[in-house]
């Protein structure tokens, strides 16, 4: 997903000028260590379930004073510093905008995404 793409092309959909007051982004990328122990990652293979990420965000783009989420993630294997998973939450303010984005993350993640770390073998 270009980011800066993907924004301008939801700015051009009606009533974008009308409802929309804030557009919070996420870009995740391949931490070069493992979360819990903090080990060297090599590499790190990703299998969304796109079907699923969309379910989440229309489910998501239904709250009060939400105009869009949308979100991509990468499929296949990756290094430290790659792209993995885009999501933009398009909504009125700050109340609304800011809890959907967590709750979106949060939610791709446990439920959409699956994935395997490889460790840098020392």
């Amino acid at each position: 997903m270009d980011i800066s793409k993907a924004i301008a092309e939801l700015k051009k959909k009606p009533g974008f000028t009308e409802k929309v007051g804030m557009l919070l982004v996420h870009n995740g990328v391949v931490r070069g260590t493992q979360r819990q122990s903090g080990k060297p990652v090599d590499r790190l293979e990703i299998k969304p379930d796109l079907a699923k990420i969309e379910a989440i965000c229309q489910e998501l783009s239904q709250r009060p004073g939400i105009f869009s989420v949308t979100a991509k993630a990468n499929s296949g294997t990756f290094v430290p510093g790659d792209d993995v998973l885009f999501i933009i939450v398009a909504g009125d303010i700050r109340e609304n905008v800011v809890p959907t984005l967590a709750d979106a993350l949060n939610r791709i993640k446990a439920e959409a995404v699956g994935k395997a770390e490889h460790l840098t073998v020392e």
